[in-house]
Formats: structure tokens, sequence, C-alpha cells
């Protein structure tokens, strides 16, 4: 199997899902508050609803892999995030503007399960890890796409999310055309017993992963109203912020390398403290520290991200999809309560002190050990 049939279009989808379908509503939101009439306590709440969404879709994932195939989770990972990007661009109301962005985090939770899945059993053994790690960043690669979206229609965030739509349907045709179709195979009872959700190990997992989601929603969610309400910086600047960390996260693309030679403990614990330094360098008022910031951020959240990927697929051998929906679930119910508890910690004190305090829960993982099911 050509690994770029894979990795390519699985980078196209990995952007849409996450980034254009799930994390541009930070990027627009200062736009779609000022539209809708949302409070920074509205907008905790909304982000919230796609966690939930996210997690939801995330406890289906392994069983409707197993169930359908990988391919099929990934076509309707692909109509959900369509549904839900037209309907916040076509979105009259808070109601219509929330149920729209549940069906795009639908379609986080199922397409990173459903493509780690296709990359650990389509591709050769010694491409897996590189192919995980590179359609994972996507996010980034769709930062990069989305930014200059933003600049070109300035506060026309309908146009930006319908443009995100067409965008989205081409990339859904795309992945329906190159990732193999293949029927699921009949689990044997052996098989059925292995088909568990917990493992050896599989404890400091979900810690570490619910560190990751729970210290970074705050930055997803409001690292760009922070800028331009409390320090002042212009629409396109703020723009350029977005697009920055965007750059910065794709550097994260060829980290596969790095975590083999530092470790998977050695590596988490760097990518926390570098994540935990991004988010509270953001409070510094200055341009240069705000863009220095989006970098470490960038760099350390796709890193992070991978890491989560690599470390899954080691301590659920052969159920790789399992530890993959096992880990981002727990990233996304620490992104859920994460974004529900910032919105409120903003909202009664202020924004430098919510990202003080977030930035300190995520130096919390420094103490994570990272044991595996395996020697690699």
């Amino acid at each position: 199997m050509n690994a770029k049939k894979i990795i390519f279009p699985g980078i196209a989808m990995i952007a849409v899902c996450y980034t254009l379908g799930r994390y541009s509503f930070g990027l627009f939101l200062p736009e779609i508050s000022a539209s809708l009439s949302l409070s920074t306590t509205d907008a905790g709440w909304i982000s919230s609803v796609m966690y939930i969404a996210y997690c939801l879709a995330l406890l289906t994932a392994p069983f409707l892999i197993h169930k359908w195939g990988h391919y099929q989770v990934i076509r309707l990972s692909g109509i959900s995030v369509v549904v839900g990007i037209a309907g916040v661009a076509l979105a009259p109301n808070t109601l219509i503007l929330t149920i729209s962005l549940f069906f795009a985090g639908l379609s986080t939770g199922w397409i990173s399960p459903a493509l780690g899945n296709a990359a650990s059993t389509e591709l050769p053994v010694a491409d897996r890890d590189r192919g995980n790690v590179w359609i994972n960043s996507g996010t980034s690669f769709g930062m990069v796409l989305s930014g200059p979206i933003a600049l070109l229609f300035t506060e026309y965030w309908r146009l930006s999310y319908g443009l995100f739509a067409i965008i989205a349907l081409i990339t859904l045709y795309w992945n329906s055309k190159n990732i193999p179709h293949r029927h699921p195979i009949a689990s044997s009872t052996k098989d059925q017993h292995q088909f568990q959700l917990f493992q050896p190990h599989s404890l400091a997992l979900c810690v570490g992963s619910l560190l990751i989601g729970s210290s970074s929603a705050i930055y997803w969610t409001f690292s760009r109203s922070f800028l331009t309400v409390e320090q002042g910086l212009s629409y396109t600047t703020a723009i350029w912020f977005w697009i920055v960390m965007g750059i910065s996260g794709m550097i994260a693309g060829s980290s596969g390398k790095w975590i083999n030679r530092l470790g998977l403990s050695a590596s988490y614990r760097l990518g926390m403290f570098m994540m935990s330094i991004g988010i509270i360098v953001l409070i510094i008022p200055s341009v240069g520290f705000n863009f220095a910031s989006a970098i470490l951020f960038g760099i350390s959240f796709i890193f992070l991200s991978c890491i989560c990927i690599v470390w899954s697929t080691r301590v659920y051998t052969k159920q790789p999809s399992m530890g993959i929906s096992l880990s981002f679930l727990m990233i996304g119910a620490g992104q859920f309560v994460g974004a529900l508890i910032a919105g409120n910690v903003i909202d009664l004190f202020s924004y430098s002190v919510g990202f003080v305090i977030f930035a300190g829960l995520g130096l919390v993982g420094l103490l994570i050990k990272i044991k595996t099911n395996t020697t690699a």
C-alpha cells in the first residue's frame, strides 16, 4: 500500500474535522459573539457541547470500526463535519449554532481512531508511527489554511464557514476514493475476548491525556479573544497569531524520530513543559511574547497529540483504535471541563488569572511516567 494514499488525504481530513470544524470556533469567536450576542460564559458552554460530542463519538468509535471498518467511519466523519460546518454558516441563532457545532464535534471523535486504525493496519510496520504522526499534524495544516481565509473575509465569518464546507466536501470525496474499502473480518471468540477497554499501563495514558486536554482548553477557546479584548491586538495581527501557531505545529509532523530518540516519557514531560510555558507567556503584554507563545503552544500541543497516538498504539498493540479512542476521550473530557471552567474563571476574575491557573495545571504533567506493553 502506497503510504501517501493514506497519509495525504488523512492529513486533509484531520485538518477539516479538527481545525475547520472545531477549533475555528475560537478563531471566529469575537465575530460570532458579536453577531449572535454570546457572552463569555455562553462561548464556554458551546465549546463544552463540542467536547461532549467529541467524547460521545470517541466512546462509539472502536465499536463502529470493529463492526463497519475504518473506511465507513472515515466517511461518517466527513459527512458529519460537512453538515456541522454548513450549519454554522447558516446559523440564525445560538441553538442552531450549538447543534451544528455538535455535529462538527462528532466528526473529530470518529476520525482520529478511524485514521489511526487505517494507518496501523494498511501501512508497513516501519511507516506506522511516522504515518500516524503526520496524519495527526493535519490540525496545523488546517490552521495555516483557515487563517488566510479569515483574513480574506475579515469579519464575514459566515462566508468563511461556507468556504470551509466546500473544502470539507472535497476532502470527503478525496478520502472516499483513496482509503482502502475493506470489510471487517469476523471476530473469533478469542478476538472478542481481547477487545477490552483497559490494558496494563493504560491508567497513565488516561491521566496524561486528561492533563493535555484540561490545560490546553483555555488556549484553544479564549486565546484570540484575550489578545483582542485585553491586549488590543488588531484583527489582522490576531489572525497572524493563529497562522503562526499552525505553522509551528507543522514542525511536529516530523516529531516521530524525536519521540523514538527521547523516549515517550521524556517526550511527554518536555511537551507539557513547553505547553505550560506557552500558555503563561501569552499574558505578557508584548506582541513579541504573544507570537513566542503561539510558537511554543503550536509545537507542543501537536507534539503531545502525536505522543498520545504513538503511546496508545504501544499500549493497545492489538486494538490501536481502542487505545487512540481512550486517549483522545480523556483529552476531550479534559477540554470539556477545562473550557467550562475557563469561561467562568475569566468572568469571575480575569483572563490573566485563568491562563496562569491552566498553565500550572499543565505542569502537573511533569510527574507522569510512561510505560507501554512493548519495548519500542
